[in-house]
């Protein structure tokens, strides 16, 4: 299989994005390639570990890693919001780092490990960081939470006791219609931080009187 450029990529399906990761080359599977019929698109048999399961599925060359998720292997915790690489709804985890799934291509994935929103709980039990955004109300419509949860979980891999200032900075890539942005801050930060206390947050006492 050639190479498939980002321009390929974009002018095949219209989109006009900005790409926030460096994009690597195609590499061909040894397996070989279905040979396209005429005017089909081409497509090549990958293989991935998604949340720690091995995963083969052939896809279409210019299938983003977001729709092969959601459409071929059920996984529709991903988000797709903008499909633009702008929102972040779309956030995974590839390899240890945040990538947005709807400007990947899924044949750039092949050999690849994946986590996705899916991934967090274990065993019927949410994990720390989900149960801490329920805590503090962070999802609202909850379109943009499957995103922001993936990129506070690669943050607090790396930084397991995050500053505000930090997650703030790490989270910058996911947007929230809902602008409810410093709930979700609040969620990272006390995950490794029990003690933090918001300052911001005053407990104002109800008399005895009140309604």
């Amino acid at each position: 299989m050639g190479k498939i450029s980002r321009r390929t990529f974009l002018e095949g399906t219209g989109a006009t994005i900005a790409a926030a990761t460096a994009v690597p080359a195609v590499v061909p599977h040894l397996d070989a390639q279905s040979a396209p019929a005429s005017g089909a698109a081409a497509r090549t048999r990958i293989r991935l570990t998604v949340n720690g399961s091995a995963r083969q599925i052939e896809v279409e060359d210019r299938w983003s890693l977001a729709e092969t998720l959601r459409d071929k292997l059920g996984l529709t915790g991903t988000k797709i919001g903008c499909d633009r690489g702008e929102c972040g709804a779309c956030t995974v985890i590839l390899d240890g780092r945040t990538v947005y799934s709807c400007s990947y291509l899924a044949v750039w994935a092949d050999g690849k490990q994946i986590r996705t929103v899916e991934g967090l709980a274990q065993n019927g039990k949410l994990s720390p960081l989900q149960q801490s955004f329920v805590d503090h109300d962070a999802p609202q419509c909850g379109y943009c939470t499957s995103g922001q949860l993936m990129s506070a979980t690669a943050l607090l891999a790396a930084n397991p006791k995050p500053t505000e200032e930090q997650a703030r900075t790490a989270m910058t890539g996911n947007l929230c219609r809902c602008a409810n942005y410093h709930n979700y801050v609040a969620g990272v930060v006390a995950v490794g931080n029990p003690a933090w206390k918001d300052s911001r947050v005053v407990d104002i006492p109800v008399s005895a009187g009140a309604a």
